[in-house]
């Protein structure tokens, strides 16, 4: 009996601390849970607050150094342009060739040009100055256009090298890969957005060829989307040959001329900027539309160039063709 009441005691003593201990427990422990709890939710909230402050720094910073070199550019940049490359080239083509003949000559550079990855602005430039805003137009479609079929048909030869170079650029190909996709109309929708948005289509006119892509609405596509940018260099065209009169050949504005021209550039700037952010939000937009219907990001980049179709397509792309896996 004793023993009993001995072993009684220390229970009830061990059952107390242990009571004890969890009281000090739940006292302690517990009501810190809350606290670490709400502490790791007040650090993102924390580092969220300076992100909208940090974003503004950076770009009020990038918009003070692009003032700088803006403002650089025009005071010795643009004189040299002029005195030095605009004026001699204005000047040797009055001389050197007739209009006929400077008319094909700018057809040949804007379809040879693509060929090389040779950028084409010069060219267009040259066709808004010297030619207007008619037959301008018409040589920089008609020579744009050889410039855009050509590659697509050097382009073919070279499928397998073009598709192991892609590998490289993952995320490129996978935008590339969207306009190859879909319907007739799509894939022309695609296309002129591709030409209207940053993406240099220099290498979109090869890369196209290796996505199931038809010739129609690439063909098609690419001369939509290439309208809004001819008009562009040929009002930028045509206003730099009249900045180049009124500093070098002593030509004087009217008040007409001068609000004409500022309300134009005006319109240019807004115009060239909406299309162009017009055409990266929708291909975006298609991006992440595809991108919620397949495989997990994290092997998306291999899954993507996976689905490049590597069978040349048949009858110069009038046909699609189905992915090799």
């Amino acid at each position: 009996m004793p023993d009993s009441a001995e072993k009684l005691g220390k229970d009830v003593l061990n059952g107390g601390s242990q009571v004890k201990e969890d009281s000090e427990y739940v006292r302690l422990v517990i009501p810190n849970e809350p606290r670490a709890a709400e502490a790791d939710n007040l650090q993102p909230q924390a580092g969220t607050r300076y992100k909208p402050f940090i974003w503004w720094i950076k770009a009020m910073l990038w918009c003070f150094i692009t003032l700088i070199v803006l403002l650089i550019f025009v005071k010795w940049g643009v004189p040299f342009l002029f005195e030095k490359v605009l004026l001699p080239i204005m000047e040797w083509e009055a001389t050197a060739f007739g209009r006929p003949v400077l008319a094909l000559v700018l057809v040949a550079s804007l379809a040879l040009f693509p060929i090389f990855l040779i950028p084409s602005g010069p060219s267009m430039w040259l066709a808004g100055m010297i030619f207007g805003y008619g037959l301008g137009f018409v040589i920089i479609m008609v020579g744009t256009t050889i410039g855009m079929v050509l590659p697509y048909l050097i382009g073919l030869l070279f499928r397998d090298r073009i598709h192991q170079w892609l590998k490289r650029w993952p995320q490129k190909a996978e935008m590339i890969r969207l306009a190859g996709e879909g319907s007739w109309f799509r894939q022309f929708r695609v296309v002129a957005l591709f030409r209207v948005s940053p993406f240099p289509y220099t290498i979109f006119n090869y890369a196209i060829v290796v996505t199931s892509m038809r010739f129609w609405p690439y063909l098609f596509g690419s001369i939509a989307g290439m309208v809004p940018e001819a008009f562009i260099y040929i009002y930028s065209g045509r206003l730099i040959r009249t900045f180049a009169d009124v500093r070098y050949r002593n030509y004087h504005m009217t008040l007409v001329e001068i609000i004409y021209n500022v309300i134009s550039f005006i319109v240019a700037i807004v115009t060239t900027v909406a299309f162009t952010i017009y055409a990266k939000r929708t291909l975006n937009e298609l991006k992440a539309g595809e991108a919620g219907g397949e495989a997990p990001v994290s092997h998306h980049s291999n899954l993507e160039m996976g689905k490049l179709p590597l069978e040349k397509p048949k009858h110069l792309g009038f046909s699609s063709t189905e992915s090799i896996d």
